[in-house]
């Protein structure tokens, strides 16, 4: 229904941010991918996804077409929901991602939380050849405004960890100071 949006970021964080589109605000659902292309920009382009549910309408952004195709062909294997596709996002780059299926690499893929064994076989024997992955850059314009171990903390809570569990996570990430929001998201889900 809706291509791209291209509008001005009133609030950003590593799994959510909200859009001004010619007066109307979106809630768009993002990766931790998108969160570090756009992160210190005003204004951006996002590619988008929309999933109709029953209970509700749910906008998922991208900063490149490439990872929202990635997205939606994760959603087309079976087991594997929008919540399931953007924590492997979030968690892998799409070259990561094609990288993995090529060379078939089951464990890797098991390091994203919620991924099992069979999952991760699934995804490999169903994307296997189907991922076209070439750099891309979205076009974006330039400022931010986040602090670093809260939004980590909102970024693992959104994409459906418990706060506690996600809390404790970044508790134990060593040296989280110095580190930036999607490192430490990166290294809290790979302790839980």
């Amino acid at each position: 229904m809706f291509a791209y949006l291209e509008g001005d970021l009133t609030y950003k964080s590593p799994s959510l941010l909200y859009m001004a589109v010619q007066g109307v605000g979106y809630e768009v659902n993002i990766t931790l991918q998108t969160f570090s292309k756009i992160q210190h920009l005003e204004k951006c382009r996002l590619y988008t996804h929309l999933q109709v549910r029953e209970d509700a309408w749910v906008l998922y952004g991208f900063a490149d077409e490439q990872e929202r195709e990635t997205f939606r062909q994760l959603l087309g294997i079976s087991g594997v929901g929008a919540a399931t596709a953007r924590l492997i996002l979030s968690s892998l780059k799409p070259e990561e991602l094609s990288r993995i299926i090529a060379s078939e690499d089951v464990n890797s893929l098991q390091k994203v939380k919620g991924i099992g064994a069979k999952t991760a076989q699934r995804i490999i024997l169903e994307l296997k050849g189907k991922l076209n992955v070439s750099q891309q850059d979205a076009i974006l314009t330039g400022a931010t405004h986040n602090t670093i171990a809260n939004d980590a903390l909102f970024a693992l809570v959104n994409l459906g960890i418990a706060k506690a569990a996600a809390q404790a996570a970044i508790n134990k990430v060593e040296d989280a100071d110095s580190l930036s929001v999607e490192d430490i998201i990166k290294k809290a889900l790979r302790l839980l």
